[in-house]
């Protein structure tokens, strides 16, 4: 007789398969894809190792199992991630959030109440799944915040987002720089976290980036700078006095957008990630 496909059963295969198939963070990801399956926790698969799953769940689980060794991300396979502590709607198309951004917040945040901001106009540029702004718009309650992608598909699910917290903000379907040419507006912030991976860099991505993100949301030109330099130019004509804009950035290129920010006239500073990488880009007018 087969012995049944428990939980710790089922957990035990997959983290086997998944190394096999060299599939990064096994456990991590066997976890994940067997909580969102059982509906449950990750915590909770602790508590019952000795569950028998059903051949409902066996064949759903199996479904996700196949999904992850083709690499796709897992975040895409359940439907949303976490970000800032909360958790996200994401689908495929729409680049998936992560946590070296949360450091792009917190700086705007930081900055805001140094410059004395309290309700805020702000603009976020590409804003994807939206993530940037309605945290901005839950610290900042009464700010304007409007936020832009060139993609449909992304603003209705930053859209999506947005009701799920019952937050304000200003979305439009647009290209970044065709509204900064063409806005009469002036904004206290400007956020962004543009595509900056150089195309150089394009084939050392791991499969679950270059084969399933998408390449506009990341591709930033041969050196990873194209948005910057397109953005710099447009900044004085928008931003007011005092203002600041705020940048996430690659490995390697926080000096050289800061000096581009230097020559707009923009007093700036670097602030470094959790992996000590200089990832965020603060100019103030």
């Amino acid at each position: 007789m087969q012995t049944p496909w428990t939980v710790l059963k089922v957990l035990n295969w997959t983290v086997d398969y998944f190394t096999a198939h060299q599939v990064p963070e096994p456990r991590l990801s066997a976890e994940l894809l067997l909580a969102h399956t059982l509906q449950c926790r990750r915590i909770d698969l602790y508590l019952q190792f000795d569950r028998i799953l059903s051949l409902q769940e066996r064949s759903r689980f199996r479904e996700y199992v196949q999904r992850r060794v083709r690499r796709e991300p897992v975040p895409y396979i359940l439907g949303e991630t976490e970000f800032y502590g909360l958790p996200f709607f994401v689908q495929p198309g729409v680049l998936i959030p992560r946590p070296e951004t949360e450091l792009l917040v917190d700086s705007v945040i930081e900055e805001c109440k140094r410059l004395d901001f309290k309700h805020p106009n702000i603009l976020d540029l590409g804003t994807g799944a939206g993530c940037i702004a309605i945290v901005l718009a839950q610290q900042f309650p009464g700010a304007r915040i409007q936020a832009i992608d060139i993609e449909k598909s992304a603003v209705e699910l930053a859209k999506k987002n947005a009701r799920r917290y019952r937050v304000h903000v200003e979305w439009q379907v647009a290209d970044a720089f065709d509204f900064l040419t063409q806005t009469s507006q002036r904004f206290q912030v400007l956020v962004s976290n543009p595509p900056y991976v150089a195309r150089k860099d394009w084939a050392q991505l791991p499969p679950e980036v270059r084969e399933h993100e998408p390449r506009t949301a990341l591709d930033g030109g041969s050196d990873g700078l194209d948005f910057y330099r397109k953005l710099v130019p447009l900044i004085n004509r928008v931003l007011t006095h005092p203002g600041l804009v705020a940048l996430e950035t690659g490995y390697d290129q926080a000096r050289r957008v800061a000096e581009m920010l230097t020559r707009a006239g923009l007093k700036t500073q670097i602030r470094k990630d959790y992996q000590q990488i200089e990832r965020v880009v603060i100019g103030t007018s």
